[in-house]
Parts: C-alpha cells; structure tokens; sequence
C-alpha cells in the first residue's frame, strides 16, 4: 500500500533558492521570457531579486522596498521603466534577437 501525499502539507516552491549564479539567473529569465507572459516576467524579477536581497535592488533601482515588492508580484503587470531600472540593479540585461 502506498502512503498519499496531502498536496496541501507541501511547501511553496521558491525559485530564489536556486537562482544562486549568473548562469542560473540569466537561464532562468531566458526561459520566462521565451513564453511570452509580462505577468511572468515580473514575478521572475521578483524572484531574483528577493534572491540578491530586496531591500538593496530597491535601492539600487531607486524605488522603495514596497514598491518593487508591489510592481514585481505575481499577476503584476509593471512598466517598461520599472522593469528596466530592476533588470539594471540586478546585474542583467534583456536583449533582442532575431527569430
């Protein structure tokens, strides 16, 4: 007889855990952007920003912690600028190729 697992009882999966190089990083941002979701997107930057420390890429992007927080939640949709000034604080850059 096999045990069930009680769905429930699992933890969140976080990305943030293993967003622990460049190579992760920019992998990872590959693939969101690849599907085409801006609401993806933003919550991937989340991800990777709660990853090298919220507070210092607000900083850096110079927005408060709150509002990074608001502009990269999941199902956010945050402007282009916002979007650029994290992508700047966080060491990457998103680039445009040809299909």
């Amino acid at each position: 007889m096999t045990n069930k697992i009680n769905i429930a009882s699992l933890p969140e999966f976080d990305a943030s855990h293993y967003l622990d190089s460049e190579v992760a990083i920019a992998e990872y941002l590959t693939a969101i952007i690849d599907d085409g979701d801006s609401a993806l997107l933003a919550a991937a930057l989340g991800d990777i920003a709660r990853a090298r420390g919220m507070s210092e890429i607000a900083r850096s992007a110079g927005l408060t912690r709150e509002a990074l927080y608001k502009a990269l939640r999941p199902n956010a949709h945050p402007r282009f600028d916002t979007i650029s000034k994290v992508c700047k604080a966080l060491g990457v850059k998103l680039n445009v190729e040809a299909i």
